[in-house]
């Protein structure tokens, strides 16, 4: 086994057991933490799992700039991600699982890896209010950069709302994250690259670039729009967003032992 396997494997098994595992000892580039994350989807679409789209990170300016790149990052997404809108998620599925309010693209066509934002939005077959939630496997929520990447840049559910026309003005929705019923984040679309059709735009020019082009429908997430709030057991977690309505979700009521 290459390293490039040895280390997605590490990282497969942490997520399968939902238990930490410990900050890559070894350097890595980019090339290389990505080339880690596709072998790690690779294990997940040999046992059965299916990508749906992808979801982008980093799309704060702020953000980019406080880590010190000039380029976002992307994950892939799965069937096995997805979950129930205003159902219920186990908590002992992840290791320190944290939400992002976020807004959701679904294709009805492909986009090539050079697209303006019209073009884009005239592939886009609906948006909706969404909620991500990440999971870094890694012990004490301690990573890099390129361990982020590896860890399929912690990508690890979705809950998708209601769908909603792309024909609006999506550049500055208000957004609101509630926890129990209490306002947790506020935050606007315009969080997400001063409108969430650019990180569509950078979706499209880096999944093609993966060898992975956008095909009609696949979802794109388009980014966080706030911070994140940690998940916790018996949690109500809301997002709504102005004019397109609100996605949902419940955490059980279990804790695992072997939780870090």
């Amino acid at each position: 086994m290459n390293r490039i396997e040895d280390i997605a494997g590490r990282l497969d098994a942490a997520a399968r057991n939902a238990t930490p595992t410990p900050q890559l000892a070894e350097p890595l580039s980019l090339d290389e933490a990505y080339a880690i994350q596709a072998a790690l989807m690779r294990l997940r679409y040999e046992r059965g799992e299916r990508r749906i789209g992808i979801k982008m990170g980093f799309t704060s300016r702020a953000k980019m700039a406080q880590m010190g790149i000039d380029e976002m990052i992307w994950g892939r997404l799965t069937d096995g991600m997805l979950q129930e809108e205003g159902g219920v998620v186990k908590f002992t599925r992840y290791v320190h699982p944290r939400v992002e309010p976020e807004i959701a693209f679904l294709l009805k066509a492909p986009l090539p890896a050079k697209v303006s934002p019209m073009e884009a939005m005239a592939a886009v077959e609906a948006v909706a209010p969404a909620l991500e939630i990440i999971d870094s496997r890694y012990k004490d929520f301690r990573f890099s950069l390129t361990d982020v990447i590896a860890d399929n840049s912690s990508s690890s559910g979705l809950v998708i709302g209601n769908w909603n026309s792309p024909r609006q003005d999506l550049s500055n929705l208000g957004i609101v994250l509630e926890i129990n019923g209490q306002i947790r984040q506020v935050g606007s679309s315009a969080a997400i690259l001063g409108h969430p059709v650019r990180s569509l735009v950078a979706a499209a020019r880096l999944a093609a670039a993966a060898d992975e082009p956008l095909q009609a429908g696949d979802i794109v997430m388009a980014g966080g729009a706030t911070g994140a709030e940690a998940l916790s057991p018996g949690m109500h977690v809301c997002v709504r967003v102005d004019r397109l309505g609100k996605a949902e979700f419940s955490v059980d009521g279990e804790t695992a032992s072997t939780s870090s």
